[in-house]
């Protein structure tokens, strides 16, 4: 569904993704990217939904080069994205903020994604008074609406503990399978990830390290030398 070749971006004389050459599960799939700070696994997300121009490389989408395609047209085709920070409207209901993308988007169907992320108990709420693993929760769900074909989250656990982020990532698991989409997401809680992900991809200064199943990189010398040594 996704892949991306000779993928690198630059800032000035700094190489923050350089040269990766990867391919991402398939429907019903949830695909980890860990490595590092700065390894480089927001900018590769940017890069692969159009909120950054690569410097070099293509990416690739059901088999279509959409590199210099904009951030409006991928979330149209199905593509689409959760940030570190919620990106939810505080002052607004949980159920006014998922009714006003959901016209937007042409979704006649949000209570699918309502049920879906067990949210009919906060609609009347105002997202900004709910507990913040709630809020996560609406914001994936609002990545939902418009029914995507490829999520794409940035750090869906920054702010939550680690109990709240293994909570989320198994709804994460149970959805992509349920709803036979395919998942990237970048995480820095590796238990996490190497729980309820189907392959695991490892970004190191850039570049990609290793691809694989959580097992596999587990015990890949290279990925605990650079990565889970320190982050075990």
């Amino acid at each position: 569904m996704l892949s991306v070749e000779r993928l690198s971006v630059s800032y000035g004389r700094v190489r923050a993704v350089d040269a990766v050459d990867l391919s991402f599960a398939g429907a019903g799939a949830l695909h980890g990217i860990i490595g590092p700070n700065g390894a480089g696994k927001s900018t590769l997300l940017d890069a692969i939904t159009g909120r950054l121009r690569p410097t070099h490389g293509l990416v690739r989408y059901l088999g279509e080069n959409i590199t210099r395609r904009s951030v409006a047209w991928r979330r149209r085709r199905g593509m689409a994205r959760s940030f570190q920070r919620t990106s939810i409207f505080p002052d607004l209901t949980v159920g006014e903020q998922i009714e006003l993308v959901a016209r937007h988007l042409g979704d006649r169907k949000p209570g699918d994604v309502i049920a879906t992320m067990d949210l009919k108990d906060y609609l009347r709420e105002p997202a900004g008074a709910i507990a913040y693993g709630v809020q996560r929760r609406v914001d994936v769900g609002l990545a939902l609406l418009g029914g995507p074909q490829l999520l794409l989250l940035d750090e869906p656990g920054a702010g939550l503990s680690a109990d709240e982020t293994m909570r989320l990532f198994i709804h994460l698991r149970d959805l992509v399978a349920e709803r036979k989409i395919a998942a990237v997401v970048v995480e820095h809680d590796v238990e996490a990830v190497f729980a309820c992900c189907n392959v695991v991809s490892v970004l190191d200064l850039g570049r990609h390290l290793a691809t694989g199943s959580p097992a596999e990189i587990r015990a890949d010398a290279r990925v605990v030398t650079a990565y889970l040594g320190s982050a075990a």
